[in-house]
């Protein structure tokens, strides 16, 4: 998905989904689509944020089959988080108490690992998607990201996470505050759907988000997040 437009037939490819499915989701203007002469076409940059925002709906089985359809094409990393994520990119707790410093704070934890060539590219990345629409969800997280990939920018895809000591405002649909981060950082985009698509079954997983908010230092929630990555690619 990284040049700049899909036909119907690459959509259905890229998702994992029906194409007629997609078309119907198309004509009712359910899908950002534009008509080029009597066939529809799709700007990657705005199928990435329709995509975004519908993995948030998935189930567990809904997203395990996205990630799959991510990865068929170009070989991704068996072990997603515990690939990009390291004891040492998590920060417990992380100092901040307003949108800004704790994306400051994320930007310096990815930092730690040196595939960050540009952290003042990331950070502002970062802050201008955060403009657009928030990244919190409900339950107290929220998963920062720049809009569009950073090739020039990163040596390799990185996650890094946060814990404050008590939630911030950061726009969460519910009004509620936040207080667990995970940012993320891409040089494609398929790797990023895919990690997208790894944490929101994170959040889903019973019981997880407890025990990363009960952990008492970095080692066990790098523990518990590696755990459970584990276990999703032995189900």
């Amino acid at each position: 998905m990284d040049h700049d437009w899909l036909t119907l037939a690459d959509l259905a490819r890229e998702t994992g989904r029906d194409q007629r499915e997609l078309e119907r989701l198309t004509l009712r203007g359910r899908i950002p689509a534009h008509k080029r002469g009597t066939e529809w076409q799709y700007h990657t940059s705005e199928i990435r944020g329709w995509i975004e925002q519908e993995l948030r709906g998935f189930t567990d089985a809904e997203l395990a089959s996205f990630e799959q359809s991510q990865s068929e094409s170009v070989p991704l990393a068996d072990t997603l988080l515990s690939t990009y994520l390291s004891e040492e990119q998590v920060q417990v707790p992380l100092e901040g108490r307003t949108k800004r410093s704790v994306l400051e704070g994320l930007v310096e934890a990815a930092g730690k690992t040196w595939k960050v060539w540009e952290p003042a590219v990331l950070l502002q990345a970062v802050i201008e998607r955060e403009s657009l629409m928030s990244t919190a969800f409900e339950k107290g997280v929220a998963i920062p990201h720049p809009r569009q990939p950073l090739p020039s920018s990163l040596e390799d895809a990185v996650i890094a996470f946060g814990r404050t000591n008590s939630p911030i405002p950061f726009g969460a649909p519910d009004n509620s505050g936040t207080d667990l981060f995970f940012l993320v950082a891409s040089r494609d985009t398929r790797t990023h759907l895919r990690i997208l698509a790894r944490l929101g079954r994170v959040i889903q997983k019973p019981g997880l988000l407890d025990d990363l908010r009960n952990a008492a230092d970095a080692r066990e929630v790098f523990g518990i997040l590696s755990a459970a990555d584990t276990a999703f690619e032995a189900g």
